[in-house]
């Protein structure tokens, strides 16, 4: 486990103090997959730093495991590096070393002997997917090898956490989902601890198990991923799900003027969880009343504790018949309602 109290992390400019990260609390359960979103300038890369100490605290405490980071001596932070693992947005590889070199470099940081070097360096290389390029340079790589190469080599002294910083902002979207997708597997296969530093909520959905919303060196908002995602409270974490729902300026306006017509009577908004529910709920509506349905609407994602979407429904026919389907709705745990008509 992974235990934040009361951590602040003060910056002097000038006669001025920016204060980064400021009086954060929180808990990281292990062998989960942590997320902490926030914008640019949240602190988010600040705390992850204080996490094994790269920064020095102004106050508060981390404790990993049964080692509280903050307080150890420099002899002791040395090893207990070795207990953490740490990946970044632009790799951080040696460009004069070859893959394997750059992957051993913390073994032999650890004075790991030469026969048992080539043998983990060996492991790690498979493990990555990275079989075959091992006398390659960084120059040579892709950027989703190179942070294959990155995350090899941060697990090369067997860590029990991981800690990523920004780690597929360099890459495309395709890489970014093998990058994650191996992530996965690794917290899987080892059972590590892993957090996740990054602005994109994709991230976030496609493999976190919790996540917190930082803004302004605080957190906002935590919890489970699907919880977050389909019940946010926070201005920003309403942002943060909207961008991730692929809501734009143009479906805004597109649901504005349909709503704009006077004809536009009787229109839900059912939120719901789980990939069925609305499908299995449309077609009891259609077989229990004496009414028509119109889908105007409706976005689905997945996450890594299930699925969660939004629906916009018009119900046509009898008002007392639509009044009835409306009551039947409200009676689903599974599914939310908002009646929506004419709001807009």
């Amino acid at each position: 486990m992974i235990k934040i109290d009361s951590l602040t992390k003060e910056f002097s400019i000038g006669e001025k103090k920016l204060t980064a990260v400021n009086d954060l609390s929180l808990e990281i359960q292990s062998g989960e997959i942590f997320g902490i979103i926030g914008y640019s300038g949240a602190g988010k890369s600040t705390f992850i730093r204080l996490l094994n100490r790269l920064e020095t605290p102004s106050s508060g405490s981390v404790t990993i495991g049964d080692k509280q980071i903050t307080t150890l001596s420099k002899k002791d932070l040395r090893n207990a590096r070795q207990d953490i693992g740490m990946i970044f947005q632009h790799f951080n590889l040696l460009w004069s070393r070859t893959v394997q070199d750059n992957i051993a470099f913390p073994l032999e940081i650890a004075g790991v002997g030469k026969s048992e070097r080539q043998k983990r360096v060996q492991e790690l290389v498979d493990l990555v997917g990275l079989t075959g390029r091992e006398k390659a340079y960084p120059s040579q790589l892709s950027g989703g090898q190179k942070q294959r190469v990155g995350i090899a080599r941060a697990l090369a002294n067997r860590p029990n956490v991981l800690l990523c910083d920004e780690a597929t902002s360099a890459l495309d979207p395709e890489t970014t989902n093998s990058i994650l997708d191996l992530l996965v597997s690794i917290n899987k296969k080892l059972g590590l601890t892993i957090v996740m530093i990054t602005h994109e909520m994709h991230v976030i959905r496609k493999i976190c198990d919790r996540v917190a919303v930082m803004e302004k060196g605080s957190i906002v908002e935590q919890g489970d991923v699907l919880e977050v995602f389909s019940h946010p409270k926070m201005p920003v974490t309403k942002k943060f799900v909207k961008q991730v729902m692929g809501d734009t300026d143009e479906d805004e306006a597109e649901m504005n003027q349909l709503f704009q017509n006077e004809n536009n009577r009787n229109v839900l908004r059912l939120h719901f969880i789980g990939e069925t529910t609305n499908q299995a709920l449309i077609s009891q509506l259609a077989k229990k009343f004496d009414i028509d349905l119109n889908i105007l609407q409706g976005k689905i994602t997945q996450t890594q504790r299930g699925a969660y979407g939004t629906l916009f429904v018009q119900l046509i026919g009898d008002q007392h018949e639509i009044d009835k389907a409306v009551q039947y709705i409200d009676e689903q745990t599974s599914v939310e309602m908002e009646v929506v008509e004419n709001e807009r």
